[in-house]
């Protein structure tokens, strides 16, 4: 190992650089059951308004493309989308944070309930839309910001011509952020929601006071709508099939989840807060929406929220401006774009803290990827790319971001109603149920009408796959083990032997025949005598797809002979990881004996070991030892025959 470090201790400075920090992948804390150190824990309220950047942002939008896509049907539409936040989202992520307390969400949830290559694949695919989620929202509130910026009155009217470039301008400030070295500050967050909150109240409060004041306006509102829909079922049909559209009203709740580490208190006080955080602000945005929803829809002129219209992306900028006054809607306008920024340093903060929690433990992930920096560029990258794309339209995105927001909602709602459904809670897991029928068909329905998102997703899905099948495969020989305990019984085998000599025997009865049998193999092959006080090796998987783990080797007494029994993700690398720890432990170098395997294709081989941890096991064994321990008067011996 010292000359492996020699050679790659001194990489250049803009290597060092981009590698700062970069973190072991299989850490105790990469486990999702593990408890997690936030650094610093805080009241519920404040971590509220952490993930509140992203919920309540939203504001700076929702309200222009729910008109934009329902019309004057707007306010029906969002109450349909209220309820079902507060009968499906709210319940299902509550759920989500009672069997989630570490902030690993409904993803693990999944990975739980479908163990092994299932879960690991269904994670995979949903981590595409998890990325089409988190970068739309850089993109989407990059791209409002600059609505907010270019319409505002005291702005020159030529940068409207320059939407993409402002848009690309402060995906990549919020890059320079990271790169720097970003350091989430909740302080931020709680002055940040509180402002743009409070503006909000102004705004949406004399809007509706201008309602009152205009009865007009409202009976103009229920003309068009007697005009063009024939009943109140015909209203209702209608709303239930635009509400897909106002999906983005719905974001935030993943966030929500994963921000629960940084609650303060045991892991009752951190459920009990993390409620507390889902309800308060599903109930703060519930009664933002429905009341802007209803001032916009009636004061401001269907015209003006079209592409190039004054409202457009900013409604509730536009009523600020027009009842408040110039210097009022500019400070409105301000408070929208920080919050919009900020809230795609949430997304970014929580692609970054995604990518280390699944990917590495499950093997797949570049070793690049442990670093900040690099993963910063990539995602910004890949943010310029969908700005350009959607030419840094609001509206043109949102279909992308619904489809996100949508499939992470639908994962959760299925992760609960099975979690229900196998501990036999009949009528949570038929309530549940009914929610992610809801969903599915929200998410279907978006999908059908904007399919760009789904597109979005898949390729986010087929790279996610490519690239972690091809990481999987070229780690595949590493050291796989964190930690390795011997029981008392197998510390003393180890102890009251001379060297030391471990006969690798795959199990399969385990009756007396089969021990004698391999013994007098290891004395024909090898010459090994009974008498040398060999031990026996066996190596059983439970679970393939892990990519690492913890190794107890347990000592047994069986017919007379000695066995070391220990479980893996994979032979190979737990009797090479057992071999250097023996070696370390004793000073001595030990042996193990294998019997060549029958001859076979070496592709297929290569195929078991990758998929199923078996495979080809001799020289697999002594390739991850050489890749180990370069020094070979050091590495353990290993005898094939």
């Amino acid at each position: 190992m010292a000359d492996v470090d020699r050679r790659t201790a001194a990489p250049g400075a803009l290597q060092q650089w981009l590698l700062k920090g970069l973190q072991r992948p299989e850490g105790l804390t990469s486990h999702p059951n593990r408890e997690e150190d936030p650094g610093h824990h805080h009241s519920w309220w404040q971590v509220m308004c952490l993930t509140g950047v992203d919920y309540f942002s939203t504001l700076g939008y929702q309200p222009g493309i729910a008109a934009l896509a329902a019309g004057a049907l707007s306010p029906l539409a969002t109450l349909l989308l209220v309820a079902l936040t507060l009968l499906g989202a709210l319940p299902a992520y509550r759920a989500v944070a009672e069997q989630s307390p570490h902030g690993m969400g409904s993803l693990s949830m999944l990975e739980r309930l479908l163990p092994g290559w299932r879960g690991k694949l269904l994670v995979l695919f949903l981590l595409g839309f998890v990325a089409t989620a988190f970068i739309v929202t850089i993109t989407l509130s990059a791209a409002d910001a600059t609505a907010h910026i270019v319409h505002n009155p005291f702005v020159p009217h030529a940068w409207a011509d320059w939407r993409v470039p402002v848009t690309l301008l402060l995906i990549a400030a919020l890059g320079g952020v990271f790169l720097a070295g970003f350091s989430e500050a909740i302080s931020i967050a709680v002055v940040l929601v509180a402002v743009y909150l409070l503006l909000n109240v102004v705004v949406v409060a004399t809007a509706v006071l201008q309602v009152v004041a205009q009865p007009e306006r409202v009976e103009s509102w229920r003309n068009v709508l007697a005009a063009d829909y024939s009943s109140p079922i015909a209203m209702a049909a209608v709303s239930l099939y635009v509400m897909p559209k106002l999906a983005l009203g719905l974001s935030g709740f993943e966030t929500g989840v994963a921000v629960m580490p940084l609650i303060k208190g045991d892991l009752a006080h951190r459920v009990k807060g993390a409620r507390k955080l889902l309800t308060t602000a599903a109930l703060i945005m519930s009664v933002f929406l429905i009341t802007s929803s209803f001032a916009t829809t009636v004061l401001i002129p269907a015209e003006e929220f079209a592409e190039g219209g004054s409202a457009n992306g900013r409604a509730l900028a536009y009523l600020a401006h027009l009842y408040l006054g110039g210097w009022f809607g500019t400070a409105y306008d301000l408070a929208t774009i920080a919050i919009l920024w900020f809230a795609g340093a949430s997304a970014l903060a929580g692609l970054l803290n995604i990518v280390p929690r699944y990917l590495p433990r499950y093997g797949m992930a570049p070793d690049w990827t442990r670093a900040i920096r690099p993963m910063v560029l990539v995602f910004t990258g890949i943010a310029f790319l969908i700005t350009v794309f959607f030419d840094a339209e609001v509206d043109a995105q949102s279909g992308a971001y619904a489809t996100g927001v949508l499939a992470l909602i639908l994962s959760a709602a299925v992760a609960v109603t099975l979690s229900a459904w196998v501990r036999r809670r009949t009528r949570a897991a038929v309530g549940f149920g009914l929610v992610t029928l809801v969903l599915a068909y929200a998410t279907v329905a978006n999908i059908i009408e904007r399919p760009d998102g789904l597109v979005i997703a898949l390729l986010f899905v087929l790279a996610i796959v490519v690239i972690s099948l091809i990481s999987r495969a070229t780690r595949s020989t590493e050291l796989r083990v964190t930690t390795i305990h011997l029981d008392d019984r197998a510390r003393r085998f180890i102890n009251e032997v001379g060297e030391i000599y471990l006969i690798a025997n795959e199990p399969h009865t385990r009756d007396q025949k089969e021990y004698i049998d391999k013994a007098r193999e290891a004395w024909e092959l090898h010459r090994l005598r009974t008498s040398e006080g060999p031990l026996f090796l066996e190596v059983t998987i439970p679970d393939a797809s892990e990519f690492a783990g913890e190794l107890r080797v347990i000592g047994e007494e069986r017919h007379g002979f000695r066995i070391l029994r220990m479980q893996s993700t994979t032979i190979a690398n737990a009797i090479a990881a057992l071999l250097l720890y023996l070696r370390d432990q004793t000073g001595k170098t030990p042996h193990v004996y294998f019997h060549w395997a029958a001859e076979g294709n070496p592709i297929g081989a290569l195929l078991r070991y990758l998929v199923f941890g078996g495979g080809d096991i001799p020289p697999l064994t002594r390739e991850v030892l050489r890749q180990a321990e370069s020094d070979p008067d050091r590495r353990p011996i290993v005898h094939v025959g």
